[in-house]
């Protein structure tokens, strides 16, 4: 409980200072004799503070929720073990999360070991509160540092997947693919793909910012390619040659009167000495031709 708290509860007429200052040192009292002189809990020796841990956790069950003595305890009990969340943040150096963020997601995960232990139990307050604390903040990761929502069973795959890639690589020396990974976790190729996809999720770029490896003008989204639909056409023309090469001269003739010069059928009909009908009817059955001929190819 801070100053500041205590303060609030004192009446107008009495010193706030000197009422805070004597509750302090009336709270202070419910801790053991060694921390009387120790005005930063944090710089508790490990060897004490395990100690200290042990007689406040019993102290602690035995006061009764909600009080002020209950939130002290309860508060020296957290800055005394803030040690623990840091050594247990120290594996997720890798992350770009900030260090403050993943300290105070940790110390949610310490009071959480603090509410839940039973001193009676004879386990040890660590052995207890390290997998409460890594637990929360891998929590945190997987619900609130996904760039895109993915499914939790593709980023739990990732993990095991990152674990099999690693070890994989120290036995082959080199990086195993896709059918080595599936063998190995006996997993079909299009879940380990999946995984593999998935954890492209976690981080995302914007299309708006420009590469600080590239000295070209513009964003990224600028410089992407795009479907060029052009590609569809060449391949149709391609396919359309031989079939249109095949075609009697005259259909040939319609096709690029129609097609090339733009003319209306009755145009075509007109310098063919064929009625517009006719025409239509050539005209159809060509097209016709050709359709059933680039389905079959």
């Amino acid at each position: 409980m801070t100053t500041g708290e205590l303060t609030t509860s004192v009446s107008p007429t009495t010193d706030p200072c000197r009422t805070a200052a004597s509750a302090t040192a009336d709270l202070r009292g419910l801790l053991p004799p060694e921390l009387d002189a120790t005005e930063d809990l944090r710089e508790v020796a490990p060897a004490d503070a395990r100690e200290l841990t042990r007689v406040l956790l019993r102290r602690l069950a035995a006061l009764e929720e909600g009080t002020r003595e209950y939130s002290y305890v309860r508060a020296t009990l957290v800055e005394m073990n803030l040690s623990l969340v840091r050594f247990a943040i120290r594996r997720f150096t890798a992350h770009r999360e900030p260090q403050e963020d993943l300290l105070q997601v940790g110390a949610v995960g310490l009071i959480k070991a603090i509410d839940r232990f039973d001193p009676d139990l004879g386990v040890e307050f660590t052995t207890f509160a390290l997998p409460t604390v890594l637990g929360e903040v891998r929590r945190h990761f997987r619900d609130t540092t996904w760039a895109v929502h993915v499914p939790r069973r593709l980023q739990e795959l990732r993990i095991v997947l990152a674990k099999a890639q690693e070890r994989l690589a120290q036995e082959l020396d080199r990086a195993p693919t896709v059918a080595e990974l599936a063998a190995d976790l006996g997993l079909s190729q299009e879940e380990v793909v999946e995984g593999l996809t998935a954890s492209n999720g976690h981080t995302a770029g914007s299309l708006d910012t420009s590469s600080e490896d590239d000295d070209r003008p513009g964003c990224l989204g600028e410089r992407l390619g795009e479907e060029d639909r052009d590609l569809s056409l060449v391949e149709d023309l391609v396919a359309l040659k031989p079939l249109v090469g095949a075609l009697p001269e005259r259909d040939r003739l319609i096709l690029s009167m129609r097609f090339c010069e733009d003319m209306t059928q009755s145009q075509i009909g007109e310098r063919l000495g064929l009625s517009q009908m006719h025409v239509s009817r050539l005209l159809s059955r060509t097209l016709r031709r050709l359709r059933e001929g680039l389905t079959e190819a």
